[in-house]
């Protein structure tokens, strides 16, 4: 390992049935060393591994889950006394809603870790009690109801690959009919903006069109609201960086995510690309879903 770099350890964790073992193939193409199904007790050991010094242990990444039955509730424990060491500990924890993980699991014809007797929805109602402090702590946490395999690697590619030192954050525009994006760090709404949709010949195209981008951002307000949120963006992101923190989601909602939502997230996505320290993704959830 080379000299004065800080060793990286990624605690995969969240859901059964939310895509685990597709983020761990992920992180192994990405040069990532990768433990399934660890028992949290030999988390503190992992400060061996990184002993050796080899570079191809410098980013660890392990796979700890409900899995590990009576062990697993001591996981946060390890976890705190991890963060005080000299190594650099994130931890990612993977989320999805009711009706997904439901689906997940009807077509692979598995039972649900912690259902027993029960219904997949009694295991999946347990296992979310039983994360819920662990997923508030999380530094890092993937929504994966609405992606497939291929979406869910790419998203682990632009959050992991390589070792910059570049902070990065996805823009994501959405719809508030269709539910927050359970994997948001911070909400905007332009839902105070005149909406395009009332406007005949604006209603048919979408945010990322000029005429309808120019109509949005030329709205009584909007300029002022960009350069306020920008300022508290620079200050939270700051301090995301400072807890070393390096992936952050940036959600801008609109009543459906067509049009004033994607038009703000793509000015608020290109103004903050223009800082060189931070690798900017745009994304537009409920564009097209109307």
């Amino acid at each position: 390992m080379e000299s004065g770099k800080r060793p990286e350890l990624l605690v995969v964790t969240g859901m059964s049935g939310a895509g685990r073992s597709t983020v761990g193939n992920a992180l192994e193409d990405q040069g990532w060393y990768v433990i399934d199904n660890l028992p949290p007790q030999l988390l503190l050991p992992i400060s061996d591994l990184f002993a050796m010094g080899k570079e191809t242990l410098a980013r660890v990444a392990v796979i700890i889950d409900v899995r590990g039955g009576e062990f697993f509730t001591e996981l946060q424990d390890y976890i705190q006394k991890l963060r005080a060491s000299e190594i650099a500990v994130r931890v990612l924890f993977l989320e999805a809603n009711d009706a997904a993980l439901v689906k997940r699991f009807e077509s692979v014809r598995r039972p649900h870790p912690l259902q027993g007797d029960g219904r997949v929805m009694d295991g999946i109602v347990a296992e979310r009690n039983l994360l819920l402090s662990l997923r508030e702590s999380a530094d890092i946490v993937f929504d994966t109801s609405d992606s497939n395999v291929h979406q869910l690697t790419n998203r682990v590619a632009e959050a992991f690959a390589g070792q910059s030192k570049t902070f990065k954050v996805n823009v994501m525009s959405f719809g508030f009919k269709y539910g927050l994006p359970a994997d948001a760090d911070m909400v905007a709404d332009a839902r105070f903006i005149a909406n395009p949709h009332w406007q005949e010949n604006l209603r048919a195209k979408s945010g990322n069109d000029q005429q309808v981008s120019e109509y949005v951002l030329d709205q009584p307000g909007v300029r002022e609201f960009e350069e306020n949120y920008l300022k508290v963006l620079q200050t939270v992101l700051a301090g995301y960086r400072r807890e070393n923190k390096r992936f952050a989601t940036i959600a801008i909602g609109c009543t459906g995510g067509k049009h004033r939502s994607v038009a703000l997230a793509n000015e608020i996505g290109a103004r903050l690309a223009l800082d060189p320290e931070i690798t900017v993704a745009i994304s537009h959830r409920d564009l097209g879903r109307e």
